[in-house]
């Protein structure tokens, strides 16, 4: 009678242990993405706040993911900006890594005054980076190495040293690069795509993927 006493509780306190420690997990993955969406929040406003700034140019080199959930907002913001800051003589630059997938933000960019690129210019992959005028840089750093991963934190680092660095290698991977509209016309032809469809998948309008087919300005 005894042993099967003690046999129960044990098994009671086995049971109250584990889910103890699955609620505990649970409390740690909520903080988890808590400190996630508030750290890629940060990198966000200090690429935009360091943005406003600008005098003369600002040149990035970005991975250039189409954006989902809270991105999609934060990304309508960098392209108002972007349209505020080159209305005021202000040149914004991104090179964007050549995949297919890649061309939204480009047409995003674009057509908020911004320049954009392609290119296979080897960088680290886990590196991504924004240089405002001559003398202020702001590293995007994901979780983890590749340049599909997003970014999830960044540092603001006012240094014309790092800027003089950065930016050579920008405007080096910039000279052999292809324009978005160009990258977009590669794309037609390896794809062989139809307009509709490649507008479906690239989230891309149509008339603007015409418009390139056509050659026109």
């Amino acid at each position: 009678m005894l042993e099967s006493v003690l046999l129960v509780a044990t098994i009671t306190l086995l049971v109250v242990s584990i889910r103890e420690g699955r609620a505990r997990d649970d409390l740690l993955r909520g903080v988890e993405r808590a400190t996630k969406i508030l750290t890629r929040h940060e990198y966000f406003f200090t690429v935009a706040d360091s943005m406003l700034d600008a005098k003369e140019e600002i040149v990035a080199y970005i991975t250039g993911r189409r954006p989902s959930g809270e991105d999609t907002n934060r990304v309508r913001e960098i392209a108002d900006l972007i349209k505020r800051l080159t209305s005021a003589g202000v040149r914004v630059k991104y090179n964007l890594p050549n995949f297919q997938d890649r061309l939204y933000m480009g047409w995003v960019y674009t057509r908020a005054g911004a320049e954009v690129r392609y290119g296979s210019c080897q960088l680290l992959h886990d590196f991504r980076y924004t240089v405002v005028d001559r003398g202020l840089v702001i590293v995007g750093i994901p979780e983890a190495t590749g340049q599909k991963e997003a970014t999830k934190k960044g540092y603001r680092i006012p240094s014309e040293g790092l800027s003089s660095v950065l930016k050579k290698h920008f405007y080096e991977c910039w000279e052999g690069s292809m324009s978005y509209e160009e990258y977009l016309r590669q794309t037609l032809r390896e794809t062989g795509g139809e307009p509709g469809l490649l507008s479906r998948e690239l989230g891309i309008d149509k008339e603007e993927i015409e418009r390139i087919a056509k050659g026109e300005a």
